[in-house]
């Protein structure tokens, strides 16, 4: 059956989405669900040529293997599609989908009559796609205005604290040799921040605008990464300090379109293909700005939603992958957001500094009843630097996250020798509550020195 409104109606799955209708000047982007990717099994057998050394490293030391999923799409599929006329915006090797953008709304009819395309969604219609902010000259130093603490971890002490961080890093690990992408908005002026001087910086990479610079426009993943990588004693010190980072920016903070799930699904294969070991996203999404309503609570298994089902095959491949809770629970959504549902990551909601549930921390359990969020952390008044490089105290499950991320990757560098499900595992038996887990607070406040000194003394059934 298909249903109409304006001028495009549009198959996802078995329903029909209905796309906003036709306006002047108007540009759209089509997800196009592929048959297949065109390429023969025999392409694995020559995975240098799509995955660095240090990816193939990773895949070799987790024991995952390199398959099709890998291989990026054909050419040739990729020279079809364009032929009818549109630009391709970005792809999905693990998904085998590709975005492409068009000004003729009708184009969906020649891009549905293609061999290679099984379906077609719209993920995004408006004029200004690719107009991004002009980043600023100035390039003076920013460093906070603040009297140093007599605490070498400085304001941001208390988050490490309440995780039994700071004894992982007393004995030495504090992330050395650990690859970490932090997929988010934007790192505005972490260029520019003293307390990043001394970052472990292994590149940058811009989804939405192409060939932009992540230092601009947003100082949400500035905030995060100073949970993460900070390093100036007396102010603040990270969960990770002595970590390598990429950065990469995969939100568009003007709108809230399903493309957005694109381009973080091209930040993490990207992420996969350097050979980063742990990802740390802030990011969730359910409510988009379309004429219908995409996502329910009834798709929160792990399954459903494109995002999530790229977070769990990011897992599978072996990435450690720490995702926020949301900020849902006194909205009327109220669940965990999407990727949050993905079986294998770690999913973390917030708590205040008495231990209590922060009262806008997203909640479980996913649909088919599975224990979400995994784990809580500080996430009111989290201490974090801002894009005025300055201390700052605030809200949010994007705040606990990267606190948790952080610890796990100096985790992970005392315990080689787990996987990344096992670390997991590990994590969530270790908790406050990790013999009675609820909708609320998962398994509890992990306990990462615990943790430690668990596997040490024997591994994790």
């Amino acid at each position: 059956m298909t249903l109409r409104l304006g001028r495009v109606a549009l198959c996802l799955g078995g329903w029909m989405w209905l796309v906003l209708p036709a306006v002047a000047g108007d540009s759209y982007c089509f997800r196009l669900y592929l048959k297949d990717k065109g390429v023969p099994e025999t392409a694995v057998a020559s995975p240098e040529t799509f995955l660095s050394a240090e990816a193939l490293e990773r895949r070799t030391k987790r024991n995952v293997e390199i398959t099709l999923s890998d291989v990026p799409i054909a050419s040739s599929h990729l020279a079809s599609i364009v032929a009818t006329g549109v630009r391709v915006v970005t792809q999905s090797k693990w998904s085998s989908s590709v975005v492409v953008e068009s000004d003729d709304s009708l184009s969906v009819e020649r891009l549905k009559a293609l061999p290679v395309v099984d379906s077609v969604v719209c993920v995004w219609q408006g004029n200004d796609r690719l107009t991004a902010t002009a980043c600023s000259q100035d390039t003076s130093l920013l460093t906070p205005d603040c009297e140093k603490s007599a605490e070498t971890y400085g304001y941001g002490a208390f988050q490490l604290k309440m995780l039994n961080g700071m004894r992982l890093h007393d004995a030495g690990r504090k992330g050395q040799e650990m690859r970490i992408a932090v997929i988010d908005a934007g790192f505005l002026h972490v260029d520019r921040i003293s307390a990043f001087a001394s970052l472990r910086l292994l590149g940058t990479h811009n989804m939405v605008f192409p060939g932009h610079s992540v230092f601009c426009e947003d100082d949400h993943g500035t905030k995060v990464l100073s949970c993460l990588g900070a390093n100036l004693p007396g102010v603040m010190i990270g969960a990770a300090p002595e970590a390598s980072y990429l950065l990469i920016k995969s939100e568009d903070t003007r709108f809230e379109y399903p493309i957005e799930e694109d381009y973080w699904a091209a930040a993490i294969e990207y992420a996969d293909s350097v050979g980063i070991d742990i990802v740390s996203s802030s990011l969730g999404y359910y409510r988009f700005d379309t004429a219908d309503t995409i996502y329910t609570p009834s798709d929160l298994d792990g399954r459903t939603a494109f995002i999530s089902r790229v977070a769990q095959t990011a897992a599978d491949k072996g990435i450690l992958v720490f995702c926020s809770a949301g900020n849902e629970g006194r909205h009327e959504w109220e669940k965990i957001t999407f990727p949050a549902d993905a079986p294998d990551v770690l999913t973390v909601g917030a708590v205040a500094d008495d231990e209590q549930l922060s009262a806008f921390s997203s909640k479980g359990f996913t649909a088919d009843y599975r224990v979400k969020p995994d784990v809580v952390a500080l996430g009111s008044g989290v201490c974090v630097i801002d894009a005025d490089g300055a201390m700052q105290h605030t809200n949010g499950t994007s705040f606990s996250t990267p606190v948790v991320a952080g610890l796990g990757a100096c985790l992970w560098q005392a315990l080689p020798w787990l996987d990344n499900k096992e670390l997991i595992a590990l994590i969530r038996r270790t908790a406050s509550q990790a013999e009675q887990p609820d909708a609320e607070r998962g398994y509890g406040i992990p306990d990462l020195y615990k943790a430690y000194i668990r596997e040490l003394n024997g591994p994790v059934q």
